[in-house]
């Protein structure tokens, strides 16, 4: 049986993938290749990347291989938690969406062109995604 496997974007890879970073790309295009690769959007960091890029909420929704997470109530419970520990909400999605569950019990990796933003974050792991210029 082959493991699955998954990353979540947060609205730092959303925006690369928009700008035409081949690397972000190339993660969404590999999902194609088989059912058990996943890349989850965040509907809270897909929401502050379409505030920053018009237009980019639309081509991420065009993406087959590419699943927004709506944000369910232990979702709410969850972002509004980090909240009031000051983790910004567009943050707080992707950091629920990347922890340990049933279903993913090593937790999903956290696609990013800013690590260092999920440091101080316990069992959150992150895959740093190069800036292109």
């Amino acid at each position: 049986m082959t493991a699955s496997t998954a990353v979540v974007y947060d609205e730092s890879a959303l925006l690369a993938l928009g700008s035409g970073n081949s690397l972000a790309s190339q993660f969404i295009a590999n999902t194609e290749h088989g059912p058990t690769r996943h890349v989850y959007v965040p509907a809270l960091c897909l929401t502050a990347a379409d505030g920053s890029r018009k237009g980019l909420a639309e081509h991420v929704g065009a993406l087959p291989s590419a699943e927004i997470v709506e944000l369910d109530f232990a979702g709410v419970c969850a972002v509004g938690a980090l909240m009031r520990d000051g983790v910004e909400w567009r943050l707080g999605h992707a950091i629920h969406l990347s922890r340990p569950t049933p279903d993913w019990p090593n937790g999903r990796p956290v696609v990013t062109t800013q690590p260092e933003l999920y440091a101080d974050m316990p069992l959150v792991r992150t895959i740093r995604l190069p800036e292109q210029r």
